[in-house]
């Protein structure tokens, strides 16, 4: 059903093309300047043509005003009768401006500027085109006289399902997204000047590789196969390393099937980068380089806040043993347990574990409990376990250790490196190793990936490589502690659709509100319909999933189910 405000609009538009206006002209419109240039680089009687939508008029008589909205911010409109109306037909002003336009619609401006005697930078007028128009109104804030906020477009679950009306609304959320761009952008030019290709690996895989994740599962007609969405680009990025380059990233999205919270979404941004002939050492060097670039490219500063914590992205950063951290921050040293006596730990400090993990996982899942949370600036955790590291170079010093880090700040992970596996027969026990885990009962488990064993084989030179998750970064660098805040389209539940029920169907579904289960025969009676009447509304409710019939024993029992109702 069509609100109000939707049918006048409607009438409106067919007002419009009486008039033989088209409310959505195809010819470009010569746009020549923004809201920004106006304000910036103010001209007195300067000519100009802007365009954006219309947020707010004050008619009054022969002369109004308005603010127009465009993609740089706004600009106030002054809009005289005589002036755009020198003739004596008047119906631009009185007609088309005053009765037809609606806040929202797009408009065209020409006219020249001038300074108002409250002194505000305005454009007069000349002549105005509607470029389109709006159907459904926008969610207006409104400030009242205290400078409190009305009607405010702040439902988080609206913003991102309306993502559209959320920018136009609340124009200072693009600012997350430029900034976004901006990391983007930095990150780029930081490895191109180092001399590295950016690269693109496939998106659907036959195995997917290269993290410990469920995958999203679809199939190939053409092949008759089924096929992954891709959980990294990993496995792909090194063949390229065996194939002869010395540096490749990607910006990749990745996509997997797991739960979904504040800082998850199922499908996500991260950067991958292998370097030929570096270590994971190089790499930390290289990574606390490339994050006080990137910092300083978004926020002009290597601090940024997020929640109660400023964060300081200047290198150096601190280098902590996975093993130290846990001793650190729960007393127990983890090196040379065994399987069952990190179990035992586990389950003493109250950490929820089952017979299907095996060392690494109970590991990661100590120090996720314990310890991630107590690193607020920008910390490398290294040397992780050998069970946790299945791509891992072994340490050089530690053969139950790896040359892994892993970037910690504000208690999350945002970056993962290796000195990379490159010995094909320690990479073949280590997948065999992940494959018993998968038989244990981890869907998380790596899939063995014979191609990527053959590549190995015929060579791969000493590599390092490092990802990050970019949309976590972004986080961290805007202030913003849900990952809904930092994609313009996040991941959501199904709307709930609207019920409408007929009049006879609302009689039942009130009488069942009282209570939500009852008699299927004494509802019947309650409603005082006939056998037909009854039967429909009954079926009615019961198709639109509104109601259910539910037998026990010889009784059966009409109860509400779940559901949205438009009465």
């Amino acid at each position: 059903m069509l609100s109000e405000q939707e049918i006048i609009r409607r009438e409106k538009l067919t007002k419009l093309k009486e008039l033989g206006i088209n409310p959505y002209p195809a010819p470009l419109y010569p746009v020549n300047t923004t809201s920004k240039d106006i304000l910036t680089h103010y001209e007195e009687g300067k000519e100009v043509i802007v365009a954006g939508r219309l947020m707010s008029l004050r008619v009054q008589g022969k002369a109004s005003f308005a603010t127009l909205q465009d993609s740089e911010g706004s600009v106030q409109l002054y809009f005289n009768r005589d002036e755009m109306c020198p003739d004596e037909d008047k119906t631009l002003y009185n007609e088309v401006f005053k009765k037809l336009l609606d806040l929202g619609d797009f408009i065209g401006v020409e006219g020249y500027l001038f300074i108002t005697k409250m002194g505000e930078k305005t454009v007069m007028v000349k002549n105005f085109t509607l470029l389109s128009k709006v159907l459904r109104p926008l969610p207006m804030p409104k400030v009242d006289a205290d400078g409190k906020v009305h009607d405010a477009f702040t439902d988080p679950e609206q913003r991102y399902r309306m993502r559209y009306v959320d920018l136009v609304v609340n124009p200072q959320v693009k600012e997350v997204f430029i900034k976004r761009t901006k990391l983007f952008n930095a990150m780029r030019q930081f490895f191109n000047e180092a001399g590295y290709l950016e690269v693109e690996t496939p998106v659907l895989q036959a195995i997917p590789g290269g993290a410990s994740a469920r995958p999203f599962i679809t199939h190939h007609n053409a092949l008759d196969i089924p096929l992954y969405m891709r959980i990294a680009n990993e496995l792909y990025l090194k063949r390229l390393i065996v194939g002869g380059f010395d540096g490749v990233y990607e910006f990749s999205k990745n996509f997997r099937n797991e739960g979904m919270d504040r800082t998850h979404n199922p499908e996500f941004t991260a950067m991958e980068i292998y370097v030929a002939y570096k270590d994971y050492h190089w790499m930390m060097d290289f990574t606390e380089r490339l994050l006080e670039h990137c910092a300083i490219a978004v926020n002009g500063t290597t601090k940024a806040t997020f929640g109660a914590h400023t964060v300081d992205f200047k290198a150096p950063y601190p280098r902590v043993t996975m093993t130290d951290a846990i001793k650190q921050f729960t007393g127990f040293d983890i090196t040379g347990k065994t399987e069952e006596e990190l179990r035992a730990f586990a389950h003493s400090i109250g950490i929820a574990v089952d017979e299907t993990m095996g060392k690494g996982k109970l590991i990661d899942e100590i120090f996720g409990e314990k310890c991630e949370g107590n690193f607020i600036q920008p910390t490398f955790i290294t040397d992780y376990p050998k069970e946790m590291s299945p791509l891992t170079k072994e340490h050089r010093d530690n053969p139950d250790l790896t040359e892994r880090f892993e970037l910690m700040v504000c208690g999350k992970e945002i970056a993962n490196a290796y000195s990379e596996l490159n010995d094909p027969i320690d990479q073949r026990e280590r997948f065999e190793e992940q494959l018993r885990l998968s038989e244990k009962g981890d869907d998380e488990a790596m899939f063995i990936d014979q191609d990527f064993l053959r590549a190995l084989e015929y060579g791969m030179p000493p590599t390092s490589g490092l990802g990050i998750g970019m949309d976590r970064l972004v986080m961290f660098l805007t202030n913003n502690e849900s990952i809904q805040e930092v994609l313009f389209f996040p991941q959501m539940r199904p709307e709930k659709k609207e019920v409408e029920l007929s009049e006879d169907e609302k009689v039942v579904f009130e009488l069942l509100k009282t209570s939500e289960r009852l008699l299927l025969d004494a509802l019947k009676t309650q409603t005082a319909f006939s056998n037909k009447k009854w039967d429909k509304a009954i079926k009615g409710l019961t198709s639109k999933k509104v109601a259910k019939v539910v037998k026990e024993g010889e009784e059966l029992f009409v109860e509400l189910a779940s559901n949205k109702i438009e009465n």
